[in-house]
């Protein structure tokens, strides 16, 4: 009948299952039609297949028999890469038209163990304390398989190959085959860091996969295990007793002390760190520790004095940095006790008090007694002597009794000298005794001078000028200058000088304590007039100085003055006048009301 299967033909392919094997080095794919399609009569067709891997990237690595519709592989493949490929199938007439389709399906590539495990790193590291109990886990070791994680063929074991040193037991770790964990395996008062003949231990660890199988493929690395310090060795001197010598009067380093520790050097627990416990009542000495080799240096840092104490015995303790671990202690070996023996030297003799300060009135007679110096030796068990001499006297003032020390003046002291520096003169001494070989010392002696008025006044400034023709004006206004001391100096007199009939010409009246102008009472011809003033000053008794003031007249022609020729005079003291015109005196304004002010001059315009 019409509607029977005449022929069986594979129209259209429902699923497909691929049959994979590798042969000759190449996997082989073919297809089985698992369902038919009749369209009742039979026709011709061909079948296409499209998608990645046929007639996409990567091209032509699949190819269908166009018309029994098997499917192959060309070339190699690899699941690593690509682990499925999805394509689609279709029927066309001969002419092309689509008859069925297009129909979906996958090809998954089927793993093969072709690739070893890896370790990310060729060596690893670890470490773990000394004394740890058996079981602590020291690292843990993970390698990675690249083929498919659902088979075996990435399932790892882990093993230790080998152990290097292989002392005191070649089975010091163990790894968890499945985890990876290296863990102990020693007893822990074996592993001991200080008994055991290295600190360090390498491991060489296999990973191999197909979960351990003969078969499977392997990857090797390297585990370095360092078993770490801890405190568990106390410090301990190399000797009960230390000696040292010291000289009086010195600092520094007087012993090493030396300790052992068989902890890892170079660590908390190594690292020493020293203190006196006794015999050290005025903290003269201190230890601190070489970071070299941690032995403690016992240093005086606080000079001894031999008359005071001969010998000395220091109690002194070492610790670590790191506290001990509970079941260690420190013993008796971790004190120590240092004999110090000071040993005498000449010591210089010290001058008490330095400085010594004393007052003086300036310009006393020459041999006068300043000051007595006192200069003691320290070595008070030694019967010496003690000679003084001036070691600095910048003046040549003093002179000092050499047995008795009293210091004298050998010439006139004066206040206003240059080496007196704020009524201060300071001399040096110096005291010698006769010990072998002599020893010396040095004493400040510092005379507070006080003034005499010794030191007349003198007037300011030397030199003025007016205008010809002029009279009844200001020429100048002088002050008075003293290198005393009030009251020995300011307020000054100063006056016109015992040459008969100068009243009539010149007139000084005062302008304040120290001050005073000079007035022209009538004109005079162009010439330099030396005008004769008398300053005295206000100590007791008074001192007066007859001086002169240079009055030039000179012929004034717009705004400008012609002199006669004031050779003499030095520059700092010429001090030009504007031209005088005749004025008031009422209308003369003074501004001068201050104590030793600088040179000021006031004048009527």
């Amino acid at each position: 009948p019409r509607g029977d299967i005449l022929s069986m033909q594979c129209l259209f392919i429902k699923s497909c299952l691929l049959l994979s094997f590798f042969k000759n080095n190449e996997y082989v794919c073919v297809s089985i039609c698992l369902q038919l399609i009749s369209t009742g009569e039979p026709r011709e067709q061909i079948f296409r297949m499209t998608g990645p891997g046929a007639d996409q990237d990567p091209k032509g690595l699949f190819t269908i028999d166009m018309n029994s519709g098997a499917v192959s592989v060309s070339r190699s493949v690899d699941r690593e890469a690509t682990d499925s490929y999805q394509l689609e199938v279709s029927t066309t007439d001969y002419s092309g038209n689509l008859i069925e389709g297009p129909q979906v399906f996958r090809i998954n590539v089927i793993d093969q163990n072709d690739n070893r495990p890896i370790f990310k790193e060729p060596r690893y590291t670890g470490e773990v304390l000394e004394g740890s109990p058996t079981g602590t886990t020291v690292m843990t070791m993970t390698a990675f398989d690249a083929d498919d994680p659902n088979t075996d063929n990435a399932v790892l074991r882990y093993n230790i190959v080998k152990q290097s040193p292989d002392k005191p037991s070649p089975n010091m770790f163990y790894i968890d085959a499945e985890r990876g964990d290296i863990v102990t395996v020693i007893a822990p008062t074996l592993l001991d860091r200080e008994t055991l003949p290295t600190t360090t231990y390498e491991l060489e660890i296999m990973a191999k996969d197909m979960a351990g199988s003969e078969v499977g493929l392997t990857g090797t690395t390297t585990a370095t295990i360092t078993i770490t310090d801890k405190n568990d060795h106390a410090p301990e001197f190399t000797h009960p007793l230390f000696e040292a010598h010291v000289y009086e009067g010195s600092t520094g380093v007087v012993v090493n002390l030396t300790v052992d520790d068989r902890d890892d050097p170079a660590t908390a627990a190594w690292r020493a760190m020293y203190s006196i416990i006794s015999g050290d009542p005025t903290q003269s000495f201190e230890v601190q520790t070489n970071p070299d080799n941690n032995e403690g240096m016992l240093s005086v840092v606080k000079p001894l004095n031999y008359e005071a104490s001969e010998f000395l015995s220091l109690l002194i303790k070492v610790e670590n940095e790191d506290p001990l671990v509970p079941d260690v202690g420190y013993g008796p070996s971790s004190t120590a006790t240092v004999h110090v023996r000071v040993e005498d030297i000449n010591e210089g003799p010290v001058f008490f008090p330095d400085p010594l300060i004393v007052t003086r009135m300036e310009n006393i007679p020459v041999g006068s007694f300043v000051a007595s110096l006192n200069a003691t030796d320290p070595d008070i068990l030694e019967k010496q002597s003690i000679r003084y001499a001036v070691l600095q006297d910048p003046a040549g003032w003093l002179s000092v009794n050499p047995v008795r020390g009293t210091v004298n003046t050998s010439a006139s002291l004066d206040r206003e000298s240059p080496y007196v520096y704020d009524n201060k003169y300071t001399a040096v001494f110096i005291a010698t005794d006769n010990g072998t070989p002599p020893a010396t010392g040095t004493g400040t002696l510092i005379i507070h001078l006080e003034d005499y008025n010794d030191n007349a006044p003198y007037v300011l400034p030397s030199v003025a000028r007016v205008c010809e023709d002029t009279y009844d004006v200001t020429v100048a206004v002088v002050g008075g200058w003293d290198k005393d001391l009030p009251p020995n100096a300011a307020p000054f007199k100063i006056e016109l000088g015992t040459q008969p009939d100068l009243d009539k010409t010149w007139n000084v009246t005062r302008v304040n304590s120290t001050h005073s102008q000079i007035r022209l009472l009538r004109s005079l011809k162009k010439d330099n007039y030396q005008l004769p003033l008398l300053i005295t000053d206000s100590g007791v008794p008074p001192l007066s100085n007859n001086t002169e003031v240079k009055v030039q007249v000179c012929i004034c022609n717009k705004n400008r003055m012609h002199c006669s020729s004031a050779h003499s005079h030095r520059a700092s003291f010429l001090v030009p006048l504007a031209t005088l015109l005749p004025v008031k005196l009422s209308s003369f304004s003074l501004l001068c009301h201050s104590f030793f002010v600088p040179l000021v001059l006031c004048f009527s315009v």
